[in-house]
């Protein structure tokens, strides 16, 4: 099967979820992602779990969601002799993916103008939660965080509660996005002038930039936003959008449609006295009070039934085990698996792209900490001693399968 990133050769410092998450999806592709992590625990995410439980009885499923389709090398980065294998490396590499603290890898030797002077074509990807100067330099950039500095949070959750954090890391995720367009786009620019450059991607800007449609509705229009007491689905918008209960314990959204066509499929001509748009705005807590009281008189399949036939816009509002069920998802087949050697079979979140000429697959599982060190070292040209000479020293960690 054709690949659209073959041939593609990635050294991967990343850790947590940004970093691996974009070379993940490079890794769909069928980029030779080469994970380097540290020798002995490897990628901190390892360490950490949902419901202080590990899949397996020993796997994180934080790790093993954003690290298929690799293989790791786990090296003692502070070694000289390992600092000379990967620069030997990074000779025939194309891409150099890392999100350490600014400065962490560039003072033990592995910055851009470290790998450039070896590979003038090398393309350097950096990732960090502020950038790489300024006054939150040497801050921690932690998803939460960011959800909070960049104006997320507080556009989140009712106005009678605090601000809340969605329930994903999305700023770690738009990061990694914004890294693979970053790493695509510096591959084609290469392709066309035979140049390497360096990208940097940093978690703050990249939600901000996200939030565009929030940022130029406060900048230019002279207000700002203020959270609803009720379940308006954004505190810019005025009912019925948001979230409504149902008499048997569910909830279904509604998003923008006409005020009248929903008053009249829920039998409701009283809420007519609402219907102009600045008295949807002004009054938004009372319409959705006065909308939820109608919408509980209904189970959550039935009122998506009589919606649904109103071409009202609508859908159901599901948990993470519904939304795997959910017809829509298995028939995209969104939910795949894949074998691990300790935690036995992985239910995944499937590759989200499809393509016709070149699909995304799951070729292999996440792997153990410096699983594949001595084929990768191979591959690049070290002898058998050399490699038995890197373990015995303690400069790289291998576990075996």
């Amino acid at each position: 099967m054709n690949k659209a990133l073959e041939g593609v050769t990635i050294l991967d410092f990343s850790h947590l979820l940004q970093g691996p998450f974009a070379t993940q999806l490079l890794a769909d592709m069928g980029a030779n992602v080469i994970k380097v992590e540290r020798a002995g625990g490897g990628d901190m995410f390892r360490t950490m779990t949902f419901f202080a439980k590990w899949v397996g009885g020993s796997e994180s499923p934080n790790f093993l969601a954003w690290n298929r389709n690799k293989r790791s090398i786990a090296l003692n980065l502070k070694s000289r002799r390992v600092h000379e294998i990967i620069m030997e490396m990074a000779k025939s590499a194309d891409v150099v993916v890392q999100n350490f603290r600014p400065g962490v890898l560039a003072k033990l030797g592995y910055g851009y103008d470290d790998f450039r002077a070896v590979n003038p074509r090398i393309i350097y990807c950096s990732g960090s939660g502020y950038g790489e100067a300024g006054p939150y330099v040497d801050r921690p950039g932690q998803d939460m965080l960011i959800q909070g500095l960049a104006g997320l949070s507080a556009n989140t959750g009712r106005g009678d509660g605090p601000p809340i954090p969605a329930g994903a890391g999305l700023a770690d995720q738009i990061g990694a996005m914004n890294m693979v367009y970053g790493i695509l786009s510096a591959l084609y620019y290469r392709e066309k002038t035979g140049k390497g450059q360096k990208i940097e991607v940093n978690l703050l800007a990249g939600l901000i930039a996200h939030l565009g449609q929030e940022f130029v509705g406060v900048l230019n229009l002279g207000r700002d936003f203020v959270r609803p007491n009720s379940g308006i689905g954004h505190p810019g918008m005025q009912a019925p959008f948001g979230v409504y209960e149902t008499r048997d314990g569910g909830h279904v959204s509604i998003a923008m449609s006409p005020f009248k066509t929903l008053y009249d499929t829920l039998g409701a001509p009283q809420l007519a006295v609402y219907d102009d748009l600045e008295t949807l705005f002004r009054k938004r807590d009372e319409v959705w009070e006065k909308v939820n009281a109608e919408t509980r008189r209904f189970d959550k399949d039935e009122l998506l039934e009589k919606l649904l036939a109103a071409d009202i816009w609508c859908a159901g509002v599901n948990d993470i085990r519904q939304a795997s069920e959910d017809p829509q998802v298995r028939f995209m087949g969104m939910i795949t698996s894949y074998e691990h050697p300790r935690a036995g079979t992985v239910r995944v979140a499937a590759p989200a792209i499809r393509m016709s000429e070149t699909p995304p697959t799951i070729e292999r599982p996440a792997p153990l900490v410096g699983q594949h060190g001595r084929e990768i070292l191979a591959e690049f040209g070290l002898s058998a001693e050399e490699i038995a000479a890197l373990e015995a020293a303690g400069d790289m960690t291998v576990a075996e399968a």
